[in-house]
């Protein structure tokens, strides 16, 4: 079934990796399955939210048929679609400061943090550098139109994101001197005073950071 993608990698590297996807939304769902279908077969996922219809616009596991059903549930049924070898451990629980030890006691290679809950963000972020877990953690991407002005970069090199101007606080009041790597958009916000979104920014986001971790295993190399 990957055939295709042994053409360009070693499959074989991936599989006994461990990715820790944090937020099933818009963003984690596209990264999750990015991930599946790149041959990552050990993924553990967190996520307390179930499909709500708002989410039909964005979101890729949300379908009218999987409306009011756990988001890590429906993770692993999509899973299954694609790769049954695929093995996913659930955490249906709002991660905060109390539990995030319990997740982070699993063997992890690699975090993708696709939340918008700034401490939990922030406490995500925290465990990663302590634990020297390589991670990825994605800023903002609520009412923005232009998935093309998405990047990778450092948090210090942040712009026009709120959520990445809290963070940029935290670095500094922390004295972290270790990069942080983020997903941000350059494009300024547009301000609705309700928090809009479509199918387009999210998705590339969550698509840049499954890219972001398919090539650092295979180099080898942390952030």
């Amino acid at each position: 079934m990957f055939d295709r993608l042994k053409l360009l990698i070693d499959v074989d590297k991936l599989k006994d990796k461990t990715i820790l996807v944090i937020g099933l939304g818009g963003v984690g769902g596209h990264a999750f399955e990015a991930l599946v279908r790149s041959g990552i077969e050990k993924i553990i996922v967190v996520d307390n939210d179930k499909i709500d219809i708002t989410n039909l616009n964005r979101q890729v596991l949300a379908y009218k048929n999987t409306i009011n059903k756990p988001k890590v549930e429906i993770s692993e049924k999509l899973a299954m679609q694609i790769n049954p070898k695929c093995h996913v451990k659930k955490y249906k629980i709002f991660l905060d400061k109390e539990n995030i030890c319990e997740v982070f006691q699993n063997k992890i290679d690699f975090v993708i943090d696709a939340i918008d809950t700034i401490e939990t963000k922030k406490a995500i972020i925290k465990k990663c550098i302590k634990e020297n877990i390589p991670f990825i953690s994605v800023m903002g991407t609520g009412n923005k139109m232009h998935p093309e002005l998405l990047e990778i970069t450092d948090i210090r090199k942040t712009e026009y994101d709120p959520i990445a101007k809290v963070i940029r606080k935290m670095i500094k009041e922390e004295k972290i001197n270790k990069k942080v790597p983020v997903i941000f958009s350059k494009e300024k916000p547009i301000i609705k005073g309700q928090v809009g979104s479509n199918a387009f920014v999210p998705a590339t986001a969550g698509l840049l950071a499954t890219s972001f971790v398919i090539n650092k295993l295979l180099e080898g190399k942390n952030e």
